[in-house]
């Protein structure tokens, strides 16, 4: 019997026109939506389906908007297949994505999770200001040769890390801007197909973040939270949780740690886990599965 598990998308998967059809066609979607708009204080659905592009790409908007949209898609594939959301027995969710998630395995309310996720991509874009940064995918490296690649830009006085370890052959470092560029130019000395900039704020996932972290670890405070119906595979530690205190402390220490995400896969397989939703806009992640197995089912519920 199949092992289910949804999937739900991060930041950079927000494009204009996303939610549009699923608030025309499904009723719960657009409650979604007409909720949003009341507890941010702002027109969040005209953003998402009209944009413009360059205020949807902001990270005070985005992170917002692909929660919404993703807990969106959720409620039509409950309309459409109802058994399959009641099968599903794990969730994870690229960075942004991992509250998504723990909305959906019941660790928290809407409501709640979008007032935190409006908090987190305040934090995160002010952190951003204060320090010029930013963030590199390195296509074409084992992860030690981009260790290597970061150490021997640390030792020329630059400051980078990994950030992202997505699938074989994908990581994402983040830091300065001139670290980065550094990082970019010795990953393609050491044979790296391709190094692409990345179009974020700054450098998520490392300590450049801070006090984002401590921002939002006042406000997890006020947040209320049950124990998770289903577990929910952490960006920090690649292992599933479902208590209220560790899906605090985790989703505070995820702003400064590394996005594990091919060792959560990776996880979820060895568990037998074989059928696999991208419950969100695009195909980024079902793409990142399928480098790590190209076997495995994983089918994308919108575009």
């Amino acid at each position: 019997m199949s092992r289910i598990a949804f999937l739900f998308p991060g930041q950079g998967a927000q494009k204009v026109g996303m939610g549009k059809e699923l608030a025309e066609n499904f009723p719960a979607a657009a409650q979604l939506f007409d909720q949003a708009n009341d507890i941010l204080g702002y027109d969040l659905k005209t953003l998402c389906f009209e944009g413009p592009q360059k205020e949807l790409d902001s990270t005070v908007y985005s992170q917002p908007a692909l929660f919404v949209t993703s807990l969106a898609a959720l409620e039509k594939l409950r309309a459409e297949s109802p058994d399959i959301v009641m099968s599903c027995e794990a969730a994870a969710g690229l960075s942004l994505g991992e509250y998504t998630a723990m909305v959906f395995a019941g660790m928290m309310t809407f409501a709640d999770g979008l007032r935190l996720v409006q908090k987190r991509g305040q934090a995160m874009q002010d952190a951003s200001d204060a320090t010029p940064s930013g963030m590199v995918s390195i296509l074409g490296l084992e992860r030690s040769q981009v260790q290597a690649v970061c150490q021997e830009v640390v030792d020329q006085g630059e400051t980078i890390q990994i950030a992202n370890l997505l699938c074989p052959g994908n990581i994402v470092v983040s830091g300065t801007v001139s670290g980065c560029e550094l990082a970019a130019e010795l990953a393609e000395k050491a044979g790296a197909m391709k190094t692409i900039p990345l179009p974020v704020a700054g450098a998520f996932h490392t300590p450049i973040m801070r006090p984002a972290d401590e921002h939002l670890a006042a406000a997890l405070k006020d947040i209320p939270m049950q124990e998770g119906k289903i577990p929910v595979i952490s960006n920090v530690d690649a292992a599933p949780h479902t208590s209220p205190e560790d899906g605090k402390e985790l989703l505070e220490r995820q702003i400064l740690s590394p996005v594990r995400w091919e060792d959560s896969m990776q996880y979820l397989l060895a568990e037998g886990f074989d059928t696999f939703y991208e419950v969100g806009p695009g195909r980024v992640l079902r793409g990142l599965l399928r480098r790590i197995n190209r076997k495995i089912s994983c089918q994308c519920v919108i575009d």
